[in-house]
């Protein structure tokens, strides 16, 4: 698996690129959604305790240290290029989306743990009643 920051810098260099080429924000989507799921990954990976035996905890906290920072100024050269192109505006606009994206994707999840918890509740809710009338019978 390629490391974040890696996948980071090639979308960032996609999506200067193409701006230089004079496309459209809009058609660099793709570019910018994976920019942004490697500056999580970068973020997550930097929050997470590591245990590497061949690895200083110093060389540890620098490479996630400086992989953070890549990423944060990766992010604000980002969203210089969208204000820059279409507006302070659309960079709000984007951020709120996002959020809400994730909010709604959480949701989600939650309400799908939920509906297998209740089918798994009904499933041993049927398998006692029919056990009961099994024994019920012998």
């Amino acid at each position: 698996m390629a490391d974040p920051i890696s996948i980071a810098l090639a979308s960032f260099s996609a999506i200067k690129a193409g701006v230089a080429a004079g496309k459209e924000i809009q058609s660099l989507a793709k570019d910018i959604g994976s920019l942004w799921d490697s500056i999580d990954a970068v973020k997550s990976n930097h929050n997470k305790k590591k245990n590497q035996p061949f690895r200083t905890v110093n060389e540890e906290a620098m490479e996630t240290f400086i992989a953070k920072k890549q990423a944060e100024d990766l992010e604000n050269q980002l969203r210089e290029i969208i204000i820059y192109t279409r507006g302070l505006n659309a960079w709000q606009e984007l951020i709120r989306l996002r959020v809400q994206i994730k909010k709604d994707r959480e949701n989600a999840r939650i309400k799908a743990i939920q509906a297998r918890r209740e089918l798994l509740r009904a499933l041993v809710y049927l398998y006692c009643l029919w056990l009961y009338c099994v024994l019920w019978l012998l």
